[in-house]
């Protein structure tokens, strides 16, 4: 079965694991899903994630954080859509929870989060809102 958005399956994959309180998740793998899950773990949304080579395809296996009990993404949603695309510069890049949450962007820098693109002044992509 074919996926029509590879990163909001992800995402989902991350929710629908800390809901059932799980250590880790795995998604299968490409590149822009591992730049995601880097900009994640920069700003301490998740433990880390690897490789997981044990099925016939390539998977990343992601370490769910929690804190207190309590997962550390209280929420993550998918803001550009592939019917829908978000598009941003960099002086018009979404606050989420005046500064608590993160934007992850695409930029021709590669991934980044909102706070990284408004420092490199670019613009790009509004892949995901968490927080």
């Amino acid at each position: 079965m074919a996926l029509t958005d590879p990163l909001g399956d992800m995402l989902t994959r991350i929710r629908n694991g800390q809901q059932a309180k799980k250590d880790s998740v795995l998604s299968p793998a490409s590149k822009l899903r591992a730049n995601v899950l880097e900009v994640l773990q920069r700003e301490g949304y998740i433990r880390g994630y690897s490789e997981d080579t044990t099925g016939a395809h390539k998977a990343l296996r992601i370490e769910l954080k929690y804190f207190e009990g309590e997962p550390a993404i209280k929420h993550v949603a998918r803001v550009s859509k592939p019917g829908r695309r978000v598009y941003s510069g960099s002086k018009e890049l979404p606050s989420i929870r005046n500064g608590l949450g993160i934007t992850i962007v695409s930029t021709p820098r590669g991934v980044l989060s909102d706070a990284e693109a408004r420092v490199q002044n670019v613009g790009g992509e509004v892949l995901a809102e968490v927080f």
